[in-house]
């Protein structure tokens, strides 16, 4: 061998600099690439471990193939891909029925990027649904609001500013973390173009009141004239609450619901991201809001704001519903609840924490720290991130901004024995915090652009 030669070894792959403000004049090899892409994120939370996030982290090898066979095809192009538009519509029949959608409308939805766009499509429906009555009886229409609680998560805050709805953010109050009808009189008035409701919110996993405020709207209805809807933000408790509580009165058997937005990557049991909307009837969506494109050979309806998306989160969609069907979902969500309420209790019982959510509806654990400990729930949180586990840690809205939470949303992937493993780290991190002391700062943010705990 000459002595110039030299081999290649493994380790020749991450030998490469990679420039911080250009592409790279040349490229490697694809084993190379696929090295030095997956080095980057070696230091990143574990999915698995990151229960601050609601979207799924598992995967069985068969949906993997149904990804792997459907990423290339955009799910957009209904001429060239028209089986895969068909599943979801069918899928739109299937959540309009398991949402008890009435049995004589015609249902209409579509899938999303994930809730937050399938929020905004809702919000669309609405103030252009209250701008054509405005406009039917010759009445202003350059003040619309939207009325929703403190519990809302940042999508709405979005959607009133980008589409020009001013806010009326009801406050929270400390004990009590949910809307309800107490004091939706200071924030209703005939400008309203819907109430959000939020079936399992991100801060405590709790519902908010939804006969009570749906009965507070009759009766402002029998007072003013002015009928108001309800949409309902289930981002989380929308693929909880059929399978679990089936006489629970959340959705469209509600009159006044007339659209419910839901989160197929959350407890959909769908990878991120897929999000849906699904409206009580076809007439609830405006025909205005649908555009008719002649592209990608053939003339599409389009009714998202996202054009061109990969098709395989819908057929993961369609392949969860199949294998799984009804009963399926419903074992593996009580499983789940039955999980996080074991937790709950486990943590209770260490004495260093109270519960924040009255109802344990969806599995999520929302806790507090008792007064007098000399650290504070972003300690903790700190604290067992040294063990890999990634929990959320925050103050509440106003106004209840006095109260910090540490949330824990519990995922069907987590089995008995995780749980045990993770209440012994968080119970073994607050011993060790309350013998050295805890030095975390809650993290400043602006009053205005103050954000919820993830929705992901």
């Amino acid at each position: 061998m000459s002595a110039k030669t030299r081999i290649e070894t493994p380790f020749d792959r991450y030998n490469h600099d990679i420039p911080a403000d250009h592409i790279p004049e040349n490229g490697v090899e694809p084993r190379t690439a696929l090295e030095m892409v997956n080095a980057e994120s070696w230091t990143d939370a574990q999915p698995a471990m990151n229960l601050s996030s609601f979207v799924t982290t598992f995967t069985e090898p068969e949906s993997q193939e149904v990804v792997h066979h459907n990423y290339l095809k955009n799910y957009v192009d209904h001429d060239m891909y028209p089986r895969i538009f068909a599943i979801e519509q069918r899928m739109v029949r299937w959540l309009h029925k398991l949402w008890n959608g009435p049995a004589d409308a015609t249902p209409y939805g579509t899938a999303t990027i994930g809730s937050s766009e399938a929020c905004m499509l809702a919000g669309l429906a609405h103030k252009w649904n209250w701008r054509k009555a405005r406009e039917k009886v010759g009445k202003d229409t350059s003040k619309p609001n939207l009325v929703t609680g403190g519990n809302v998560q940042i999508v709405w805050k979005k959607f009133m500013r980008y589409f020009d709805v001013e806010p009326r953010i009801v406050p929270l109050k400390v004990g009590d973390y949910r809307l309800t009808a107490e004091r939706l009189e200071e924030f209703v008035d005939e400008n309203t173009i819907a109430v959000v409701a939020i079936a399992g919110q991100t801060f405590t996993g709790e519902d908010d009141d939804f006969e009570g405020i749906h009965q507070w709207l009759d009766d402002y209805e029998k007072k003013t004239g002015h009928s108001i809807p309800l949409h309902i933000d289930a981002a989380s408790g929308g693929f909880i609450n059929p399978f679990l509580y089936p006489d629970y009165k959340w959705d469209f058997r509600l009159p006044r619901v007339q659209s419910i937005n839901a989160s197929g990557h959350k407890y959909g049991l769908v990878p991120p991201g897929l999000g849906w909307v699904i409206f009580r009837n076809d007439k609830v969506f405006h025909e205005d809001l649908i555009f008719y494109v002649n592209y990608l050979g053939g003339e599409m309806p389009t009714s998202t704001l996202n054009f061109s998306r990969n098709a395989a989160p819908v057929a993961y969609q369609y392949y969860a519903f199949l294998r799984l069907g009804f009963s399926g979902y419903r074992d593996i969500m009580q499983r789940t609840l039955e999980n996080a309420n074991w937790l709950r209790e486990k943590l209770l019982a260490s004495g260093y924490f109270e519960i924040m959510n009255k109802t344990q509806r969806i599995p999520v654990v929302a806790l507090t720290l008792k007064q007098g400990l000399n650290f504070n729930e972003y300690d903790v949180s700190a604290k067992v991130r040294e063990r890999g586990w990634v929990l959320s840690a925050y103050a509440m809205p106003p106004d209840a901004e006095s109260v910090n939470s540490l949330r824990i949303v519990v995922r069907p992937h987590l089995n008995r024995d995780t749980m045990h493993l993770l209440a012994e780290d968080i119970i073994s991190a607050c011993q060790w915090l309350q013998k050295h002391g805890g030095n975390e700062t809650p993290p400043k943010l602006h009053d205005h652009t103050k954000v919820s705990p993830s929705k992901c």
